[in-house]
């Protein structure tokens, strides 16, 4: 049997390359004669520029940012001839917030700024286009972080610099300033779909797992609101219901407003890594499956995320597709409805969150195995 690997990275415990090796020693133990092949893959947010450096090789530029709280964190962005490719998440990823932090006035304080900066650098080096990865941040500021740095700054009616963070948009009159891009082209990858506001809005949404409890999300929504009008008045062009819109905490507004075409992070990696030849090749004799995989396999998945992209181009090709997730809360209808043949969760097959956490490789490992004992032939 042939079987392509191509999982996402789990959360905060496995990167997308970890991941895939856990996978396929699992597989390889229980079933030694299949042909695995491991593809790790990403959807625009944490782990976007590690599998795309692997993928394409180029130059990885590091440099010191501001972090989602104001302090100095390590950012990058990756050179492949005259293209950039900025991850987000590395300068305002919830990985710079510990989960103890992740308050209610954090939520409404975390800045952009430091993606601004990485923009700056690409812009700086010359590059035609930058592609922005949206994704796993902490941050809620509709990109107004992110703009300051490129020259357009959000301003109360005193016309003073508005406070870093999302709250403080509520009392934004304008953008003061042109932004710089230096002529590059602007591509926003979002790994998800949904608008700026409302309830299936950037604050409603992501906020939460940012910190934000309900005072905070309405607060944080009102405040992108006035915000949306500021964009559309400032860069003549209404972004809020747009899809993508409320990607990276409402970053995807910001960058849509200024230009960028939107495409799907997973779909981007998808053809870059060269996921839809894998597939080909093991299409057509029905000897072929893929397995793929992500911290929580849940409603948000089904939103245009990596599994989901897997598993329609999976089911494109009539390909079995598995999933083996951190925990899994999407039905059996749900998932089928995707292109997901079935799903497994390690919590459950561990005996427990505590358990799965404790040895993320090892348990995800043992699953792996158990699977390919069932599904093996």
């Amino acid at each position: 049997m042939r079987v392509v690997v191509a999982p996402d990275s789990f959360g905060g415990t496995l990167s997308a390359s970890a991941a895939a090796a856990a996978i396929a020693r699992g597989w390889n133990e229980a079933a030694p004669g299949d042909d695995v092949v491991s593809m790790p893959l990403a959807d625009g947010g944490t782990g976007f520029l590690d599998v795309l450096h692997t993928a394409l090789g180029g130059t990885v530029h590091t440099l010191t940012v501001t972090g989602p709280l104001g302090e100095p964190v390590e950012g990058s962005w990756l050179q492949v001839g005259d293209t950039a490719y900025v991850e987000s998440a590395s300068a305002c990823g919830l990985q710079h917030v510990p989960r103890p932090d992740r308050t209610p006035s954090v939520a409404r304080a975390a800045t952009t700024r430091g993606v601004g900066e990485l923009l700056v650098a690409a812009r700086d080096a010359g590059v035609a286009e930058i592609v922005v990865g949206l994704g796993g941040s902490a941050t809620t500021d509709g990109g107004a972080g992110m703009l300051a740095v490129l020259g357009a700054v959000a301003v109360d009616a005193d016309g003073s610099p508005l406070p870093d963070g999302g709250a403080s948009l509520r009392r934004c009159v304008r953008l003061d300033g042109p932004v710089d891009l230096g002529g590059a082209r602007l591509v926003a990858a979002a790994d998800v779909d949904n608008p700026l506001l409302g309830t299936h809005g950037a604050a409603a949404v992501f906020g939460p797992q940012k910190g934000a409890d309900d005072v905070a999300v309405a607060d944080l929504d009102a405040a992108l609101a006035v915000f949306a009008d500021v964009l559309a008045a400032a860069l003549g062009t209404d972004v809020r219901d747009e899809q993508g819109a409320g990607a990276a905490g409402g970053m995807g507004a910001a960058l849509l407003a200024l230009g960028a075409s939107r495409v799907s992070g997973a779909g981007l990696v998808r053809e870059l890594v060269g996921l839809d030849a894998a597939l080909d090749d093991i299409a057509g004799d029905g000897a072929g499956l893929a397995v793929t995989g992500e911290g929580s396999f849940d409603w948000q998945s089904l939103r245009g995320k990596l599994v989901t992209t897997v598993a329609r181009a999976a089911a494109d090709r009539g390909v079995p597709c598995l999933v083996l997730a951190g925990q899994v809360s999407v039905g059996r209808r749900e998932a089928a409805a995707a292109g997901v043949d079935a799903a497994w969760s390690v919590a459950d097959d561990a005996g427990g969150v505590e358990a799965s956490m404790a040895d993320p490789s090892g348990t995800l490992t043992a699953l792996a195995a158990r699977v390919a004992r069932q599904w093996s032939h």
